[in-house]
């Protein structure tokens, strides 16, 4: 069996990797939670790309049903065709669209599902697919066919912890929490994201974005994509390394909401006072 060891676009801990294959040892899915901004998505990704398996993204939202994932019966198509003359409305497999879920299982290869921010969809979403995610199969009763993986795809669930899920759901996964990283590891994701970085430059980007993660009363502490949007920011804007700690150019960039942008103002006066 393939070991996933991380890739060369995404820091992993070994942790991260271990539940990674573990999950693909005990052959259940991976459920991933943390704040957003950790990872989540681009761990798939990375796992995809480090094991040359090909990446099924399904991606959830609060309007989402657990059928949309297995298949769709295009009754509005099949009425219009038996109206207008449409050959072949009497065959409703051609009706049939399989869903995220359904393409995963129809692959005759090992394939990677991601089903991103399941926590968006409502609470009883994760319990309709108990059935789906142990036996790796489902039932098309419009057509009398079982679509069932004959190899198992591996499954990665995001969360971004916004709702409890069901334990009956939660007892079938495997859990990672993707703490947020400490400044070392984040030294080496933002190098990943850049060929050539000034030392001192993001000597002090760090240092100011884990003194501004500290502030109290942010409503959204700025995350590790809108590090890296700063970084290259500060780049960009030529800003002097000397002036980073100091004014915290570009804050637009770290916080995104009057409240907080408000709120550093007051904290940087205080300081001043």
């Amino acid at each position: 069996m393939n070991e996933f060891r991380g890739s060369s676009g995404y820091v992993a801990s070994d942790d991260l990797m271990r539940s990674v294959n573990i999950a693909m040892a005990l052959q259940k899915p991976l459920l991933i939670k943390g704040e957003p901004g950790t990872g989540k998505t681009m761990l798939a990704e990375a796992v995809s790309q480090a094991l040359g398996l090909d990446l099924i993204i399904w991606n959830i939202k609060s309007t989402t049903k657990a059928q949309d994932g297995l298949y769709v019966y295009d009754t509005v198509q099949r009425l219009y065709d038996s109206q207008f003359g449409g050959e072949g409305v009497d065959n409703i497999a051609k009706y049939i669209k399989l869903g995220k879920l359904g393409e995963a299982f129809r692959e005759n290869k090992q394939v990677i599902l991601l089903i991103d921010e399941i926590d968006k969809a409502d609470l009883e979403f994760p319990n309709d697919l108990l059935w789906e995610l142990d036996k790796m199969e489902f039932y098309i009763p419009e057509t009398g066919e079982t679509v069932k993986a004959s190899v198992r795809p591996l499954v990665i669930i995001t969360s971004n912890a916004e709702k409890e899920l069901p334990d009956a759901f939660l007892r079938r996964c495997i859990f990672h929490y993707i703490a947020f990283p400490d400044k070392e590891m984040m030294e080496r994701i933002v190098r990943v994201h850049f060929d050539r970085l000034d030392d001192e430059l993001l000597r002090q980007a760090l240092d100011a974005f884990y003194q501004l993660r500290d502030v109290r009363g942010l409503q959204k502490k700025p995350s590790t994509s809108e590090l890296i949007d700063w970084v290259q920011a500060l780049q960009i804007g030529g800003v002097s390394t000397r002036k980073i700690t100091k004014e915290l150019p570009f804050a637009g960039v770290l916080l995104k909401k009057n409240e907080d942008l408000d709120t550093l103002v007051r904290v940087r006066n205080a300081r001043h006072a």
